[in-house]
């Protein structure tokens, strides 16, 4: 179906995960970050103290996203929209007015969990369900929400802090939630769409309905798993400790935030590439390949002192994130099919928060103990390089059982 006919069946429904991933900026690291010199300031915090908060809190979210996530599984999504925003917001406002630690980490706990736990969750849990031959394609013009989101939310950032405060600015995110993201999303997908017959892809059979339970037991899960969880814990991780780089390099600040429009702009492209070879090879074929561009980005931030590697590092970095945004949208409906999607996805994706729970705290730490911070991202492209051998078995091991898999749901 050509790009321009697609956008114009589906143009609701396609915006309405769009503005979903765009506002759950407002839980991403990236977006915390902005204000995170401020909070070590007012709070007293070192790097590693403000990182082991961010985890603290980000975990509780983690583990509390499996049980709220599969609420999706009951109820419309837009009912799921209804419920999340207004407590995002809420996480904004709390921010805005925390006065002690203990505010500080709860409301970071409702933002990781609402922003980038349940937002994200909804978006593509709702295209995977309701996209089967075009799922790709859906996914990867939902996804890139969250891209435009890191294009024009640092910029916004700065320019609103510097006239009304950083509280200030966290008060107006809330409103923005509250008088515009929300009534647009909830108008959008008040409507739920159903994948027509004539849409399924001969060439994508689905896989058979698993269930929670049955996923967890299967070690194809825990190892892709292993490769899935990279790009969340090295962006997160960079992204957060992005002041510290700067200074430890030399580097202006407006290196970082201009280098983000680049990623952004590749993420973009890259993503919506990537539906286009989801759709035609299928997103278990495509697995192998997300990771190289994260490795390379990786060592060359490592290596370099120099500005450019700030713009090289994030441009690589969006090519990976374009990939991965489509593919891990597209990959667990065909590895699992899409009835129990809303579940499968939440433990996901608390596994994903988990990694950026992790990353921060982890690497905060280490530098607190006077362990290289280059060295440490060194080391995160390596462990790329190896996961692409991983994944490279994981793809070849899922396409394998696929004639079993099927089979056993017709004859079940």
């Amino acid at each position: 179906m050509p790009i321009l006919h697609f956008l114009r069946d589906n143009a609701r429904w396609i915006a309405g995960g769009f503005l979903l991933t765009f506002f759950s900026s407002f839980g991403q690291t990236y977006f915390i970050s902005l204000s995170a010199g401020d909070i070590r300031a007012e709070y007293g915090l070192s790097h590693g103290g403000f990182g082991t908060l961010y985890m603290i809190a980000t975990l509780a979210s983690a583990a509390t996203l499996p049980q709220i996530g599969k609420v999706i599984d009951r109820i419309s999504v837009s009912a799921t929209v209804l419920l999340a925003a207004p407590i995002l917001a809420l996480a904004c406002v709390l921010m805005a007015w925390s006065t002690s630690l203990v505010l500080l980490v709860l409301s970071i706990y409702f933002l990781r969990l609402f922003g980038q736990g349940m937002f994200s969750h909804i978006a593509f849990t709702a295209m995977g369900r309701w996209f089967a031959a075009q799922r790709g394609r859906a996914v990867s013009l939902s996804a890139i929400g969250v891209n435009f989101g890191e294009a024009l939310f640092p910029i916004s950032f700065v320019g609103v802090a510097a006239l009304i405060g950083w509280r200030g600015s966290w008060l107006l995110a809330a409103g923005v939630l509250m008088l515009v993201a929300l009534p647009a999303i909830y108008g959008l997908l008040k409507v739920e769409r159903t994948p027509q017959s004539a849409t399924v892809d001969p060439n994508q059979p689905a896989a058979r309905e698993w269930t929670r339970a049955e996923v967890v037991r299967d070690p194809l899960f825990w190892a892709s798993l292993m490769g899935v969880l990279a790009p969340p814990f090295i962006g997160t991780t960079i992204f957060f400790h992005q002041v510290y780089l700067s200074e430890l390099r030399g580097w202006d600040p407006a290196v970082f935030a201009a280098s983000f429009a680049i990623m952004s702009a590749m993420t973009i492209g890259f993503a919506l590439i990537a539906g286009q070879l989801i759709d035609r090879f299928s997103a278990i074929r495509l697995l192998p390949s997300f990771l190289l561009p994260l490795s390379l980005s990786c060592f060359v931030l490592a290596s370099t002192d120099a500005p450019w590697g700030a713009y090289a590092f994030m441009a690589l970095m969006g090519v990976s994130y374009g990939f991965s945004s489509t593919l891990f949208g597209a990959l667990w409906p065909e590895l699992y099919g899409t009835r129990h999607l809303g579940g499968i996805r939440s433990l996901i994706v608390a596994f994903m928060v988990f990694a950026t729970a992790m990353g921060p705290g982890l690497t905060g730490a280490l530098i607190d103990a006077g362990v290289s911070y280059p060295l440490q991202i060194a080391a995160m492209g390596a462990y790329c390089v190896a996961m692409i051998v991983v994944m490279t078995v994981v793809s070849r091991r899922a396409l394998a059982r696929r004639p079993r898999a099927e089979a056993a749901s017709v004859s079940g």
